[in-house]
């Protein structure tokens, strides 16, 4: 009698803490990608561009997401790093370094920068670091702002549109293939560095520091770190920001940014980089559904449109407080939640 699997069976501790575990998963994960790589070729540039966003959303949401998420470190100043990876980047470029260089350049320059500000990490915990980190978004964005020698001041800093190999990525179609290269890879560098043994000092810190520390974890050195990889990280997600509008200002990377990476992570999920991925995509797309809701309303009611107007922020902030209230655990627990139900239909458990 021949004998067929039913469910996932492993004979290793390697192919259990697989990131993709079975065969249905990759397939499903390599026919994603078949799309995304057809999608410049059928959407407008309205439509890519908002792809754009959202994929370097995705970087910034997961880098907060290793820091704050898995480490456990509160952070509020993460737009300013994505800020100096902008300007680090941007500068690099217009001095004649080619992309990759600059954009590595730029994150290096968000690491040393995340490092120093993660310095008060070991005696400050809590409310307190998020306060410190607060003084870190005010403090760089004051030297956005006044350092105009280097970042343009308030006129703002052009950038050169990114060069490989004599390819100009000068178009939303072109520069979408550039973008996504570079988010697959920081999403994977995440996912592993999440399994390693950093990645399990990271969630020992955020569960019980003292018993982390009792078994041997160096706490400042471990948190360090966690600053040092989520700012770098952070920083090549500002050095896309910057290639691909071509022009930056200190108003891109205010406080406002700063609690949208962090409503992206509450809202997805924290501590997953899945729930990252969610959370972006979910703040991304939530001005552009309200713009188009209004929009048509303007048509319809323009009485109606223009209360809705000065609502937007509002909403932002209604959608956070219900996800805080309704689910804490974000919109991955939602996902987690299908994938079980139909795992198991027909059957009730």
């Amino acid at each position: 009698m021949s004998m067929h699997k039913c469910g996932l069976f492993y004979t290793s501790y390697r192919a259990e803490d697989g990131l993709f575990r079975s065969k249905f998963q990759k397939s499903c994960l390599v026919l994603f990608f078949a799309v995304l790589l057809v999608c410049p070729q059928f959407l407008n540039s309205y439509v890519m561009s908002v792809l754009n966003l959202i994929l370097i959303a995705v970087i910034g949401a997961v880098s907060l997401n290793l820091l704050t998420g898995i480490c456990g470190q509160m952070s509020l100043g993460h737009g300013a790093f994505v800020g100096m990876g902008a300007y680090g980047a941007a500068i690099l470029s217009n001095l004649g370094l080619p992309f990759f260089p600059a954009l590595l350049g730029g994150g290096f320059v968000a690491a040393l920068v995340g490092m120093v500000f993660g310095i008060p990490s070991l005696r400050l915990k809590g409310i307190y670091l998020a306060i410190s980190t607060l003084a870190a978004q005010l403090i760089l964005e004051y030297v956005f702002l006044h350092a105009s020698g280097l970042t343009g001041g308030a006129n703002g800093l052009p950038v050169n549109a990114p060069h490989v190999l004599g390819y100009a990525f000068d178009s939303d179609a072109r520069i979408f293939y550039l973008i996504l290269f570079v988010t697959t890879l920081c999403v994977l560098a995440v996912s592993n560095v999440a399994r390693t043994r950093p990645g399990r000092a990271f969630v020992a810190i955020r569960d019980y520091y003292q018993s982390a520390e009792n078994v041997g974890v160096n706490l400042f050195a471990f948190k360090l770190q966690a600053f040092g990889l989520s700012s770098f990280l952070a920083g090549i997600a500002g050095g896309l920001w910057a290639h691909y509008t071509m022009y930056i200002t200190p108003e891109q990377f205010s406080m406002g940014l700063s609690i949208s990476y962090l409503a992206m992570i509450i809202i997805g999920g924290m501590g997953s980089v899945l729930g990252s991925i969610f959370g972006a995509i979910f703040i991304t797309l939530l001005p552009e559904l309200l713009n188009l809701l209004i929009s048509s309303l303007g048509g319809l009611a323009p009485d109606l449109s223009a209360i809705m107007i000065p609502l937007k922020e509002g909403v932002f902030g209604l959608m956070l407080v219900l996800f805080l209230i309704f689910e804490p655990e974000g919109l991955v627990r939602q996902w987690r939640l299908t994938k079980a139900y139909w795992k198991l239909y027909p059957f009730a458990y």
